[in-house]
């Protein structure tokens, strides 16, 4: 029988070997960010023989930075890395495991479905084809990364501006599947909705905040350690430079609607947060985030209003938040969307859960309730 090989040596790969001798004890645990203490994104291959069974126990999974993310979680698997699945987990005192009998001689298994750094590299080139679309580098993260901004307009006097960033936080891949779609619909020149926003309305769009924790494999976190939507009052180029560079030219241009993408570890469902918590946060603002939410659910079955984070009392933000920073600055709405982790609970797919295509749709559809939104700016 040939050995187990267990490797996390690519692109945003995470997990540390601690035993791999028996293959029904394949013991493994999470690796922290590389600069701090957060843990939970998970990306691996598995290596063994055709028709061997593997049983692995994440051990430390009781100590990840969200256990309540371990409830009715399914792993995400893969023999292609294009094709990906989920496997049934179980979680006891601590540990997370699971099963899988090998068809193939290698297999991955990721918290969420990853989106490599190639991929992004490869959206951009695919998006700067179109004429449209002008590609700026903002600086350069710590490790030397490339900060990305797309400005997309189909004219040159646009009425308003829209800002969307994603992937803050690096683990919360779906954020940039998110992007991939939005930028789908978007360019898509027989999308009329699409066609018809462009004419009016100029997108500035980062698409990943965070490509050092990207590629380290880190949950939350920079190559400095830092929290990138804790920055966002006073951030500097030494500890965050990508919440620095995208700050600054957000000052300079101003924008009338702000979306940072997110996943959340352990609601089963896609949701918004606000600023109601905001000091200048007042009817305006809630209407414009009333819109916004009933334009959403409209076109969309994959986003309620029901679950989601406790509001926050009045005058009590969090203004270091990247979305209450911005409504608050621009006195306009600004929401953090969320996407699961798990799957929408209101309707499961038992194969993939939450993926990246249901994400990828989720950032189409979301160009309806900024149309709505918009509408309501020039009312």
């Amino acid at each position: 029988m040939r050995p187990i090989v267990i490797s996390d040596k690519f692109d945003g790969g995470n997990i540390s070997v601690i035993d791999a001798s028996d293959p029904l004890n394949i013991q493994l645990e999470i690796k922290p960010d590389n600069a701090s203490d957060f843990f939970q994104w998970f990306y691996f291959r598995l290596e063994g023989e055709v028709g061997q069974t593997c049983r692995i126990h994440i051990t430390n999974a009781g100590q990840a930075s969200y256990t309540d993310g371990w409830k009715d979680y399914k792993v995400c698997t893969s023999w292609s890395r294009e094709d990906w699945f989920r496997t049934n987990t179980e979680y006891n005192n601590g540990i997370l495991s699971f099963d899988i009998t090998l068809e193939q001689n290698a297999v991955y298994f990721s918290f969420f479905q990853p989106f490599s750094h190639e991929r992004h590299l490869d959206l951009l080139s695919w998006a700067q084809e179109d004429a449209r679309l002008s590609l700026e580098t903002l600086g350069q993260s710590l490790d030397g990364h490339a900060m990305s901004l797309l400005h997309i307009s189909g004219t040159d006097t646009p009425q308003h501006t829209v800002w969307l960033i994603a992937r803050q936080h690096p683990g919360e891949t779906m954020a940039e599947w998110f992007v991939e779609g939005l930028l789908e619909a978007l360019l898509d020149r027989d999308n009329s909705q699409a066609t018809q926003l462009l004419q009016t309305t100029e997108f500035y769009i980062v698409p990943n905040m965070n490509p050092d924790g990207s590629v380290r494999g880190n949950l939350r976190t920079n190559a400095a350690g830092a929290n990138l939507n804790r920055e966002w009052q006073s951030p500097t180029m030494e500890y965050s430079p990508e919440v620095y560079l995208v700050r600054e030219k957000m000052l300079a241009v101003g924008g009338d609607l702000f979306l940072d993408i997110h996943g959340d570890e352990a609601l089963p469902y896609n949701f918004v947060a606000g600023c109601e918590g905001n000091p200048s946060y007042n009817d305006y603002h809630a209407r414009l985030e009333c819109v916004f939410k009933e334009a959403f659910m409209q076109i969309s079955a994959d986003f309620q209003d029901e679950v989601g984070y406790p509001k926050t009392p009045a005058g009590k933000a969090n203004l270091t938040i990247a979305a209450n920073w911005l409504g608050e600055q621009f006195k306009t709405l600004a929401f953090t969307i969320e996407m699961p982790f798990k799957d929408n609970a209101n309707l499961p797919n038992p194969r993939t859960g939450w993926s990246a295509s249901r994400s990828a749709q989720l950032g189409k559809d979301v160009l309806f309730p900024i149309r709505a939104t918009l509408a309501i700016l020039d009312s």
